[in-house]
């Protein structure tokens, strides 16, 4: 008999199983029961920093599409207050005339001014400039690195697409174009002028349309077989080179706005946004660029309000600057744009007076607007030295001055042409710049007009035609250079700003004068010099031209004054006077294939010989004068509100502070 079987063992836990027939077979859900096993393995720091992890991660997110939600409702949405003023906002049409204020602080950009002219097609209005006044600049403010700013950061900017109004059409600035960087702290940013014309103006009258097509012709040949150089050789049908800046095209803008060449100022100003660079090894004349250049770009930027031309401006004045680092203050005639090495011509160590003292007008304008006084320190420092020099003669000033020592030299030389003629122009010009409130610079030119009429003043034989000649060591020579046309004018101006009545009637005369200069040669234009008859003999005319003195340069001045006697008279006859003058050169300077050329012989119809030169001023200044002299808008460029520059370019007179 067997033992009874062993009692079964004790079991304390019970498998129970849950599938429903179902085997293993790798889900997400057998490894979620394994994931929450593991997390419940982990010490509570490891949980706690997976948690905070995990919660800083949900933050940024949630950071990041709040951010991404407003910048597409800024794009699909209503608009912010910013781009509701651009789109709302129409341009303001004032019925007074408009004006120019003073800089803005450096929080206002020029380019969101220019954003906010309306994007729906508007009725084409003709643009001409405005009739300004415009504050004197605040010599208090600091003097800021702007264009070293200007030049760091406009690399880094992102272009940006403007529209320009532009006398009813409408430029767009090709992509690419940079716009104007955020000034430094503290130095104000110009602002852009406000609009440009309250009225519609009549069309080009007959005359007027004469100039425009002599314009496009003189334009044509530039285009053609020189573009982007300095200066058209019209026979050749090549060109030459000064300075290699586009001399001509620059010292034009001005003419093609004010001509309402659209298609042109366009063209042009691609090549100025585009080619035009400064960044170059190239001796300029501290002058002649100042005036043609500097000049050019600042008046163009008044009237068409681009500030393309502002920067351009600016970074040009920027690299004139070394030429006044000299012992005395006076600039050397010749700066290196490229590398900024200033020195004077090779012959000498003197500069001409009426370099350093007719560049003026352009720096200071150029300090008012970018906020920037070394502009208009470096000039007036200039003035108040001539100013306070001895060597003069009843307010007539020698033609040179020493770079080092500052003094005066070649003394007892005195004329009104060149190398002296623009110091005189610009006494007179500045003082109306500057709103009428520097009496030292009038007082000079009330002085050298009496000077000039004290010592050099005559009149011719048998005609007594009153001319301006020139003294040298007490001797008086009989000699006028056709630059010294510009004095009537100048005349007419300052009585036009209430200076003497007698002023007016030298203009006068001195116009006669110079309008015989032109009439009494056979081609009907006027010689570079003219010497005149003082003797009572029958068998001599009033003017006398020498051999080496018969070419015509085409030159602006006769035209230039003609233009102030009718705006300040309203006699007709100067006018006419123009009008002949302009036949004169369409006979006989103008080249068949395109361009006006210079000639050698003024008083030969059959052969005057053409020089084969299109001097860059024909279109900058010449042809300017001419149409504004035809023209009956006394409010075109109004002398209560523009001055010229010696090169023609219209800058505004500033408004007393």
């Amino acid at each position: 008999m067997y033992p009874p079987p062993p009692p079964a063992p004790h079991r304390d836990f019970i498998s129970v199983t849950l599938s429903l027939g179902e085997s293993y077979d790798n889900s997400k859900s057998r490894r979620r029961r394994s994931c929450w096993r593991k997390w419940k393995q982990l010490s509570r720091l490891q949980r706690n920093v997976i948690l905070f992890l995990l919660a800083f991660l949900v933050l940024c997110a949630f950071l990041s599409y709040t951010h991404s939600s407003s910048q597409w409702k800024a794009l699909g949405g209503s608009p912010t207050e910013g781009e509701r003023l651009r789109v709302e906002v129409p341009r303001p049409k004032p019925a007074n005339p408009p004006v120019l204020p003073a800089p803005q602080k450096a929080d206002t950009n020029p380019e969101d001014v220019l954003t906010m002219l309306p994007q729906k097609p508007q009725k084409p209005v003709w643009r001409r400039p405005p009739r300004l006044q415009i504050r004197a600049p605040d010599i208090g403010s600091k003097d800021g690195t702007q264009g070293e700013a200007l030049r760091n950061t406009r690399q880094e900017e992102t272009p940006l697409r403007t529209v320009i109004s532009w006398r009813g059409a409408v430029i767009e600035p090709e992509q690419g174009t940079e716009h104007p960087s955020k000034k430094a702290a503290g130095v104000p940013t110009p602002s852009l002028p406000a609009a440009r014309t309250q009225k519609e103006p009549a069309s080009p009258n007959r005359r007027q349309k004469g100039v425009i097509e002599a314009f496009l012709h003189a334009w044509k040949g530039y285009r053609k077989f020189s573009w982007g150089h300095d200066e058209l050789k019209p026979v050749s049908r090549t060109f030459s080179e000064w300075f290699g800046l586009g001399l001509t095209l620059v010292d034009a803008l001005d003419t093609m706005w004010l001509l309402g060449l659209k298609k042109e100022f366009k063209e042009a100003r691609t090549w100025v946004s585009t080619k035009l660079n400064f960044e170059k090894d190239v001796d300029v004349n501290l002058f002649e660029s100042t005036i043609r250049i500097l000049g050019g770009l600042l008046s163009t930027y008044h009237l068409s309000g681009d500030s393309l031309f502002l920067r351009k401006a600016e970074d040009f004045g920027n690299r004139l600057m070394p030429a006044f680092a000299t012992p005395s203050k006076i600039p050397y005639s010749d700066v290196n744009i490229g590398t900024g090495v200033a020195h004077p011509p090779r012959w000498t160590s003197d500069s001409t007076v009426a370099e350093v003292t007719s560049i003026q007008l352009e720096f200071r304008e150029l300090s008012r607007l970018t906020g920037n006084k070394k502009f208009q320190e470096a000039v007036e420092n200039v003035t108040r030295h001539i100013h306070s020099l001895s060597g003069k003669k009843d307010g007539l000033v020698p033609m040179f001055i020493n770079t080092h020592s500052g003094l005066f030299t070649h003394l007892g030389v005195f004329t009104l042409g060149a190398r002296a003629d623009s110091y005189y122009e610009y006494l007179l010009k500045q003082w109306i710049q500057g709103g009428k409130t520097e009496t030292q610079l009038l007082e000079d030119y009330l002085v050298a007009i009496e000077g000039i009429k004290a010592h050099l003043l005559r009149r011719s034989e048998p005609g007594k035609l009153v001319f301006v000649g020139e003294l040298a060591h007490g001797r008086f020579s009989a000699k006028m250079d056709h630059l010294v046309c510009f004095l009537p004018g100048t005349l007419a101006l300052g009585v036009h700003h209430g200076l003497p009545t007698e002023h007016m009637e030298l203009a006068l005369a001195l116009m006669e004068t110079c309008y015989q200069m032109n009439h009494q040669m056979e081609t009907g234009l006027s010689p570079e010099i003219a010497h005149f008859n003082t003797f009572s003999r029958p068998d001599l005319k009033d003017v006398i031209v020498k051999p080496a003195d018969r070419h015509n340069l085409l030159r602006p001045e006769t035209v230039e004054s003609l233009f102030y006697l009718y705006r300040v008279t309203g006699d007709r006859k100067y006018q006419d006077w123009g009008w002949e003058i302009l036949q004169s050169f369409n006979k006989y300077t103008r080249v068949r294939s395109g361009g006006y050329s210079s000639i050698n012989n003024v008083q030969s119809t059959q052969k005057p010989e053409p020089r084969d030169k299109m001097e860059s001023f024909f279109l900058g200044e010449t042809l300017k004068y001419l149409y504004l002299l035809f023209s009956d808008d006394p409010d075109l460029l109004s002398l209560d509100h523009y001055v010229f520059n010696t090169e023609a370019h219209p800058l505004p007179i500033w408004s007393p502070v």
